[in-house]
C-alpha cells in the first residue's frame, strides 16, 4: 500500500493519513511518511521566491514566514535537508483528498493530532490567505 500512495495521487474524497516528515512552504508541499506529498487545500502563500501567482490570492507574508508558520503548526523545525526542506517531526494527521493539486501533490483538507483543522491553523497565523476558488463551504471551528 505505501507503494501506490507514493506512485500515485490520492483518489479526490479518500481519506488518508499524513505524518509530515518535510516543508517547502507555506501551502505545500508537505512531505508525508506514508507517500503522498501533500497541497494544502483552501489556502495560498506566497512562492519561495516571494512572488505570487497571478491567479491566486497574494498575502503580505514573504514566504519563508508563511513556511516558517506552517513549520510550527506542525510542531517545529528539527533540521534541513540539503535541498532546503524544514525537516518536522508531527504526529500524524487525519485528511481527505481534493484529488490532484498539479504535479505530484495530492490536494488535502487535513486535521491536526489536536483536531484542528490545519488550512484553518494557516489562515489564523495571518501568513497565507484563503482562495475563495478552493476554499468553497469549508468552515473552521
Amino acid at each position: 500500500m505505501l507503494l501506490a500512495l507514493a506512485a500515485s495521487i490520492v483518489a479526490a474524497g479518500q481519506t488518508f493519513t499524513c505524518t509530515p516528515t518535510r516543508v517547502w512552504d507555506g501551502d505545500g508541499p508537505v512531505w508525508c511518511a506514508e507517500g503522498p506529498r501533500l497541497r494544502i487545500s483552501g489556502i495560498a502563500a506566497r512562492e519561495m521566491d516571494g512572488t505570487c501567482r497571478t491567479n491566486q490570492p497574494c498575502p503580505d507574508a514573504s514566504a519563508i514566514e508563511a513556511r516558517d508558520a506552517l513549520v510550527d503548526v506542525l510542531g517545529g523545525p528539527r533540521g534541513t535537508t540539503s535541498t532546503g526542506h524544514v525537516i518536522v517531526a508531527s504526529g500524524p494527521m487525519r485528511c481527505v483528498s481534493t484529488g490532484s493539486a498539479g504535479g505530484n501533490r495530492t490536494g488535502a483538507w487535513c486535521t491536526l493530532p489536536s483536531g484542528t483543522d490545519l488550512s484553518c491553523a494557516m489562515v489564523a497565523t495571518g501568513t497565507v490567505l484563503v482562495w475563495d476558488r478552493y476554499w468553497g463551504d469549508h468552515r473552521c471551528r
